[in-house]
């Protein structure tokens, strides 16, 4: 993560901390909107079937985008002091992990690598994953988000959810328009659709307009 961004990460923090609490407090229940988790299921691969390189690349590189995903929600719970946060980060999870299962499916099928869940590698995803990867967070990021709690964590929370969401719609973008193989460009297509939704509802409580 280059140092301008980082800047500009905490920079956006700092200005939109007090309006994402006075937001947050006053915002209600589930606003009707698409989440990942009412995206369809993605179904098992069974054969190998048709796919190319950027199938492969979608797979391996989301794998681990998700299980990052996963691991910042699973700190929402314990540490998010806004229902909706809550809400929010417990969707999240119950989307990706199946999709995590879903795409090691179609790897294994494919006889090619599932990338490491291995203590110490998922926290940013992996070595190389975590070097470069749209949207994905550092270390210093994850030390950050798992040291936060209440307010101050809702906020760096959405902002850093959001930036991650951002990435995954870009892969997913990628492999729509580049990708071979039916269930993972459907896949895709899910992700795109859903996380935009997630950022819309994720900038809506940080108090933001647009997405």
């Amino acid at each position: 993560m280059n140092s301008s961004r980082t800047l500009a990460r905490r920079a956006a923090l700092a200005a939109t901390a007090v309006t994402a609490a006075l937001v947050l407090a006053a915002c209600g229940g589930d606003d009707g909107k698409d989440t990942a988790a009412d995206a369809p299921a993605p179904s098992s691969a069974s054969d190998a079937g048709p796919h190319n390189d950027q199938d492969v690349s979608f797979a391996q590189g989301m794998i681990p985008h998700h299980r990052q995903a996963v691991r910042m929600a699973e700190l929402a719970a314990g540490r998010a002091s806004a229902a909706e946060v809550k809400d929010l980060a417990s969707r999240i999870r119950k989307a990706q992990d199946p999709e995590i299962r879903t795409m090691s499916g179609w790897l294994e099928a494919w006889g090619e690598d599932v990338p490491s869940a291995s203590p110490g590698m998922d926290h940013s995803g992996g070595h190389a994953a975590g070097s470069g990867m749209a949207g994905m967070m550092d270390d210093k990021d994850m030390d950050e988000l798992s040291k936060a709690s209440g307010k101050a964590f809702d906020t760096l929370f959405l902002t850093l959810m959001v930036e991650h969401h951002e990435g995954a719609v870009e892969m997913a973008g990628t492999e729509k328009a580049e990708g071979r193989y039916g269930p993972a460009t459907k896949l895709a297509d899910a992700v795109v659709t859903a996380q935009t939704a997630e950022i819309g509802e994720m900038n809506k409580l940080l108090g933001k307009t647009g997405s």
